[in-house]
């Protein structure tokens, strides 16, 4: 009788990433659920993965080597910075079911050394002080997962989840009281949902955090 077919670690992490972006959410995969995928039991997955948590940190590092994948550093910090978030945004665009499952998990493997290196020497470059740049580092960290996982919230929408969103919002804001509420009553035209020109609010958003970076760099003294 043939044995059951030993399936590697990378072949693991493939079919988990199928699963998962698939799924609702990472609560709804299991491992059982990857075990049936790949036709073995739970136990055979625990020798590469302690547990479910494990397994998900290494599916999202995963999406973080994808996305520093031929990178080369160019320009000056900031544009290092950006070009490093717009990676990140391009990889879990492509797998928004993903995005959650890195905030969530995070990741301590390959992608994101590489990740929080080029950061990190990114703002070195800057001339900010030593002592300031991990928690620059953190805060930084924090938008660019917070941004990404909002927008991957928005692409998982049906169309017609999509429509009837921007229905409600229409109805919120063109059918405003502007007795109470004037001042959304005066902005209503203007006022754009969140499903608007995306990319174009992530690069200000992460531009207007690089301009407070910029702002905290000591300057030199100059000659009298």
């Amino acid at each position: 009788m043939a044995g059951r077919r030993r399936w590697t670690t990378e072949e693991i992490l493939e079919t988990a990433t199928e699963l998962l972006s698939t799924s609702e959410d990472a609560e709804s995969f299991s491992v059982r659920k990857l075990a049936a995928a790949l036709g073995t039991d739970s136990s055979s997955l625990y020798r590469h993965f302690r547990d479910k948590t494990e397994l998900l940190r290494a599916v999202a590092d995963r999406i973080l080597l994808a996305a520093m994948d031929g990178y080369q550093p160019e320009g000056d910090w900031r544009q290092r910075i950006t070009a490093v978030a717009l990676r990140l945004r391009a990889a879990f665009g492509s797998q928004p079911q993903l995005a959650a499952v890195w905030g969530r998990y995070a990741s301590s493997g390959t992608g994101s050394r590489l990740l929080m290196e080029e950061v990190l020497q990114a703002l070195r470059m800057s001339g900010l002080p030593d002592e300031e740049i991990p928690a620059r580092y953190h805060r930084m960290a924090i938008l660019v997962a917070s941004l990404i996982a909002s927008e991957a919230g928005m692409s998982t929408l049906t169309s017609e989840e999509f429509d009837r969103g921007m229905e409600l919002f229409r109805v919120a804001v063109l059918g405003a009281d502007p007795e109470r509420f004037p001042a959304l009553a005066h902005f209503a035209r203007d006022v754009r949902p969140l499903g608007v020109d995306r990319q174009a609010a992530f690069e200000e958003i992460i531009a207007a955090h690089l301009d407070s970076v910029a702002a905290a760099i000591p300057q030199p003294l100059s000659a009298e």
